[in-house]
């Protein structure tokens, strides 16, 4: 790197920075013996830094001559190699590279000469081919009628390049005296004549019912170049058995057309479509094509428009649908609308249809509404067609399969099938939303909830419900009937109207369930609630009446039994045909199976939207339950616990001491031994406490406990004990300064009793409220020096997490701890 740096140029040191300071004056300026040495030493600096820079110099010269004389060798040699290389290419490289230029030349113009020679040959061997199919054609046509082999000639010479038949050579070597014209001329005409004479003799067999000649004709007009010809007139063929089999099918039913007639007329129009579909198309893609099967089937749609617009226009006048409909439309659910209006509270204005309530006038314009619509017609009409919307959305599901390509079925980004434009734009498509899609719809809607008003109409209460608790009641749960007759509808109408596999049906109905089951279901219930069997004393202080409690838990049961009917309807729907689990993890490698669910709607993402509709519907109903229930729940705590908890409380700690030394209790027990008579309690017992909350609440919570459902019970529960909690706190921190030593232990058992009987037979977590009471009585027994270790370790640890999570904070603590009077 030296020698390298020397090369480059010489190194110079550094200038002294005395060289960049400003100069003293000239020595011939200086006037005093001091500025006369500053100037000296000035001058002493400067050439001793300018003789060190020429020193550097100097030294540097003798690399810098090394490195040119090395320089100089280097070019010497390079122009040496340079003239070898030259010498080579001249006498060695230049004649190779000609030579190979010449051979290459060669070799293109021979390889020219070969294509143009494969290429003549090749149109030679057309041309004999051309001339061979032609004399051929004209052979089979004439008086041999060989249909067949003059077909397989034209097939021969179709597969011929077109410039070789209208070629000049061909039509100069092609033409004989027998056969004058042109190759292109005879073929064509060749090619028409046997187009009518198959058509003529493919529409003969076909009038004549011979299969054997329809599949024969319908074979040679692909091999003669008429493809669309022979499809045209195949459709036309099965498009008039699609007819014929039709129009008697319509003809069997003669004057009686009750039940699912229709629906099964037009699934057998249906099932005849894909039998010839199905049963056809092997013959149609091995002699027209893949694919060419799709020109059939639409052909088939155009008839199968007509023929099904047919059956349902006078399914539609024979059944009077528009009639229907208007009475649906009309219809005024006054049952319902009167029962939101506003009334009295306790004072029920929904009286059940039998009852003598309804035998007056009103009762009979009721009545009369109730008779304007049957509901068993209704029924059967939606039921009829549901089935109808079935087998179509069968149908286009078949037809749709058949119409995809293999590419596209194959796809990675294939999400499932999609509608044909044939199929989404034909006229019966058109007919089934207009004339299937919307009636069903509507008179769904209706049905549902004419069926959840005639529910409440007939609603009835469980009998023999007492709040005794040595009464039997019979089995849970607790209902109404109209829970029991509002889910069976539920689950029909959501199962009928999935079974018609159609999104427009789901799109309508989710939301129309969803909307009468908030608005009615709920709403019905909510006004009983509100206006009916509201828990309310009629004297301050005291308990609501017996049959109020009993209707309003009922209520309460009514909405969640109601939400575990509906997730249970909505799973059942959609885990329905469901693979098993070990197929379903694919772990054989083949192709994964599909839910019931995807089957019935294969389009798109159609089955993605249904799930969601029916998960939306259930949640939507979920909250709205839930939100009743809690508000339900909090009104049975306030009006029937609640007045109760402090009595209880006030009872089981009445007459308690815990200021009494083990002496005091000694003397007191020798006392009363033997003044306690039969069938009193001895109010010196350890667990008397306990004894008297226990009978006390077991009399108040299991009586309701007992009518609710488990899970309406746990809240009842929960909520009573975050109050009873809180009173019990209260109660402990009344005993401050009135406690001893003694006393704490006895208060601490007390206290773990009433929590040990308050959540007896319910979760653990229940426990959870009564923490700061459990840690209060934990203080008030704790020793002298876990005491000073747990205020100690406060002090020290400050913001460090503690190994017991505390819900008293420090000064709650000190307070416990100084309720034993000993320690105030």
């Amino acid at each position: 790197m030296a020698s390298s740096d020397k090369a480059n140029g010489p190194s110079h040191d550094p200038p002294s920075p005395a060289l960049f300071h400003k100069p003293p004056r000239s020595i011939y300026q200086a006037s005093t013996l001091p500025e006369i040495r500053s100037t000296l030493a000035h001058l002493s600096t400067r050439d001793s830094s300018i003789t060190a820079s020429l020193d550097a110099i100097l030294n540097s010269h003798h690399d810098l001559t090394r490195q040119l004389h090395r320089l100089d060798l280097l070019r010497a040699q390079l122009a040496s190699h340079a003239q070898n290389a030259r010498t080579i290419a001249q006498t060695s490289l230049a004649p190779a590279a000609s030579t190979a230029t010449r051979l290459s030349s060669a070799v293109s113009a021979l390889d020219t000469e070969h294509a143009a020679v494969r290429a003549t040959l090749q149109v030679v061997e057309q041309v004999v081919e051309l001339r061979a199919c032609v004399l051929g054609v004209v052979g089979c046509m004439g008086a041999p009628q060989d249909w067949e082999g003059a077909a397989s000639y034209l097939q021969r010479a179709r597969k011929i390049p077109d410039e070789v038949i209208r070629g000049a050579f061909a039509e100069m070597m092609v033409p004989t005296a027998e056969v004058p014209d042109s190759p292109s001329i005879t073929l064509d005409e060749a090619a028409e004549s046997l187009c009518t004479l198959f058509l003529k003799e493919f529409e003969r067999a076909a009038e004549s019912g011979d299969g054997g000649g329809v599949t024969r004709y319908f074979k040679l007009f692909p091999m003669i170049g008429r493809a669309d010809t022979g499809l045209e007139a195949y459709g036309r063929y099965v498009c008039h058995g699609v007819a014929a089999r039709a129009r008697n099918n319509l003809r069997e039913g003669g004057g009686r057309r009750e039940g699912l007639f229709y629906a099964n007329t037009l699934t057998r129009l249906f099932e005849h479509v894909a039998q010839i579909v199905d049963g056809h198309e092997p013959l149609v893609e091995r002699h027209y094509g893949n694919g060419m099967m799709v020109k059939v089937i639409e052909g088939l749609q155009v008839e199968a428009d007509v023929q099904g617009g047919l059956i349902l226009d006078t399914w539609s006048d024979e059944r009077s649908v528009d009639r229907r409909l208007t009475e649906v439309k009309s219809y005024a659910f006054s049952f319902l609308v009167q029962s939101f209006l506003s009334a009295p509270r306790g004072v029920m204005n929904t009286p059940r249809s039998m009852s003598p309530a309804i035998r007056d006038g009103a009762g009979a314009a009721q009545n009369n509404e109730d008779e304007s619509v049957d509901m068993k017609d209704v029924d059967g009409l939606l039921n009829e067609v549901a089935v109808m919307l079935g087998r179509w959305a069968l149908y286009t599901r078949f037809l749709a399969s058949k119409s995809i390509s293999e590419e596209d079925a194959n796809h990675p980004a294939s999400k499932g099938l999609t509608l044909p434009n044939f199929l989404s734009n034909s006229a019966l498509q058109k007919k089934v939303s207009k004339g299937l899609v919307e009636p069903f719809n509507v008179m769904t809607t209706f049905y549902f909830r004419r069926s959840v008003e005639k529910s409440f109409q007939l609603d009835e209460s469980p009998p023999d419900l007492s709040l005794n608790p040595n009464k039997d009641i019979g089995n849970p749960p607790f209902i109404t009937s109209a829970v029991d007759d509002v889910m069976y509808i539920v689950n029909q109408v959501l199962h009928r109207s999935l079974s018609t596999s159609q999104r427009p049906v789901i799109s309508s109905v989710m939301p129309a369930v969803d909307r009468v089951l908030g608005s009615d279901f709920v709403g019905m219930i909510q006004r009983k609630m509100r206006d009916g069997c509201y828990p309310k004393a009629a004297i301050q202080g005291a308990l609501p009446p017996e049959d109020k409690i009993i209707q309003f838990l009922v209520l309460i049961n009514n909405l969640d039994v109601a939400t575990d009917y509906i997730k249970r309807i909505v799973k059942s729907n959609l885990q329905s045909g469901q693979p098993p689990a070990e197929t379903n993890g694919n772990s054989g490698g083949g192709p994964r199976k599909r839910s019931a669910l995807t089957e019935s709607f294969p389009f798109n993402n159609d089955a993605s939207f249904v799930e969601n509709s029916l998960k939306s519907m259930e949640s939507s109903f979920e909250n709205k339950t839930s939100e009743l229930i809690a508000e339900a729940i909090t009104v049975t705590f306030n009006q029937v616990m609640k007045p109760r908890i402090r009595p209880i409380l006030t009872e089981a700690f009445r007459d308690t001491d815990y200021s009494l030394s083990a002496e005091d209790l000694a003397e007191l027990r020798r006392e009363r031994e033997g003044d306690t008579v039969g069938g009193e309690e001895d109010v010196l017992s350890d667990d008397l406490v306990k004894q008297r909350f226990t009978r006390a609440w077991t009399a108040l919570s299991k009586p309701l406990k007992r009518i609710l459902t488990d899970k309406n019970g746990d809240r009842l529960i929960t909520t009573a004990v975050q109050y009873l909690s809180r009173a019990l706190e209260k109660r402990i921190w009344s005993f401050y300064g009135r406690i001893n030593e003694l006393g704490a232990v006895r208060m601490e058992r007390d206290i773990a009793g009433i929590i040990s009987a308050t959540v007896q037979g319910g979760r653990y977590g229940l426990r959870d409220p009564f923490s700061r009471c459990q840690q209060i009585t934990l203080i008030m027994n704790m020793e002298e020096d876990e005491w000073e270790e747990m205020v100690q370790a406060k002090n020290e640890e400050q913001g460090t997490e503690e190994e017991i999570v505390w819900y008293l904070n420090m000064d709650e603590r000190r307070r416990a701890r100084a309720m034993v009077k000993e320690r105030g």
